[in-house]
């Protein structure tokens, strides 16, 4: 019969072999300053365009990790307005902005302590109608009494993958992670003290349902923990869901271990290094913008030039359909054609812009990118 971890007496002793995660904890750590000191420089907007990018990113897939497809504006729409800036005005989804505010709750107030009620709280939100789906479920409340198992296949042929804890212990258990919590802070290097709080709470499994979501927040909590920044700049719950089945295939086999998680912290340091590199693809347009006003910050530009730069960085490279033409340039900064023809002529004397092959009626340009560094 299968014995599980939080079977054994002293199941969160944790052990790992630090020989197996060294190299792994290093590239991380150079990945993440190399992240950080790009993002170091931007600005106010920009700042902002980052957070809803990946913010919009996480939200989405850590509803796709349990099976939920969200509508991707509504996402960012709620992102936006939770953030404060100009939203799409698109209808409220309660669940959305209940996920949103947990995410944003974790990271801004990274510092705020740790405690039931905020759990409570954050699975409230989730769950504002009480329903899981058709199910109606005990909502800001441990889990019942029913066991709670991870199951897969058909009626009869169930091949169950972990059961958690007998809810009679949850308020034990949870005491001693919050204890946990609290002391480990500074006492265990930051990226694996976050790794082992997404484990053990999600081996606890303290809630009917949304214990993936929570767990996933309470690592973006001690991330944030760990690099005291209140803006995530990449998206782990992205990086999970692209690797879904190896997450899951890890997790139920240290479950069913002996203590000793260093696959799981393998699998998680593996993880997060992909997570940092994602983001360089999910932050371009922002990285760009901000690297490019950055080496441009002196040069003599009207704003209706800035505005057509900034729509062209926005599209990136092929990514303004047809390039940017005088009748585009007309519509854009809202001038006469002759202004239009005098402003693309001093962008391209700038090196700013480059013309592309064609000439007279159908002549174009776009950003001269090898020139200006951007990929």
């Amino acid at each position: 019969m299968t014995q599980y971890l939080w079977e054994r007496p002293d199941w969160t002793n944790f052990r790992w072999k630090n020989e197996n995660i060294l190299l792994a904890l290093g590239e991380c750590r150079m990945l993440q300053g190399k992240l950080l000191s790009r993002v170091a420089d931007l600005g106010f907007t920009l700042e902002n365009q980052a957070q809803i990018e990946i913010l919009t990113e996480e939200t989405l897939k850590t509803a796709l990790i349990e099976g939920e497809n969200l509508n991707a504006q509504l996402v960012r729409s709620s992102v936006a307005r939770k953030l404060g800036l100009p939203s799409a005005g698109l209808r409220v989804d309660h669940y959305i902005d209940g996920l949103v505010s947990i995410l944003l709750d974790a990271t801004k107030n990274h510092e705020e302590p740790l405690t039931q009620k905020r759990l409570f709280g954050w699975h409230a939100s989730l769950f504002p109608t009480g329903y899981s789906g058709m199910h109606k479920i005990r909502v800001g409340k441990w889990r019942g009494d029913m066991p709670m198992r991870v199951v897969s296949g058909p009626i009869g042929r169930e091949n169950i993958h972990f059961e958690a804890p007998p809810s009679d212990r949850i308020s034990s258990e949870i005491g001693r992670f919050f204890e946990w919590w609290k002391t480990s802070r500074g006492n265990v290097e930051g990226l694996l003290r976050a790794a082992i709080a997404q484990f053990w709470f999600v081996t606890i499994h303290p809630f009917e349902d949304g214990n993936g979501r929570i767990a996933r927040s309470l690592t973006d909590m001690a991330l944030a923990q760990d690099d005291r920044q209140s803006i995530r700049y990449y998206s782990l719950s992205s990086q999970i869901m692209a690797e879904r089945d190896v997450y899951y295939n890890v997790l139920e086999r240290c479950q069913k271990g002996n203590g000793d998680i260093t696959d799981w912290f393998s699998w998680f340091l593996g993880c997060f290094s992909r997570a940092i590199k994602s983001s360089e693809v999910m932050l371009a347009t922002v990285l760009n913008k901000a690297s490019f006003w950055k080496s441009h910050s002196d040069v003599s530009l009207t704003e209706r030039q800035r505005k057509v730069i900034n729509r062209l960085l926005d599209a990136g490279k092929g990514g303004f359909a047809g390039g940017l033409t005088t009748r585009k340039y007309v519509s854009l900064a809202k001038v006469s054609r002759a202004t239009a023809f005098r402003e693309i002529d001093h962008l391209i004397k700038l090196g700013i812009i480059k013309q592309n092959p064609g000439k007279g009626r159908s002549a174009s340009y776009e950003l001269n990118w090898e020139k200006l560094g951007i990929e």
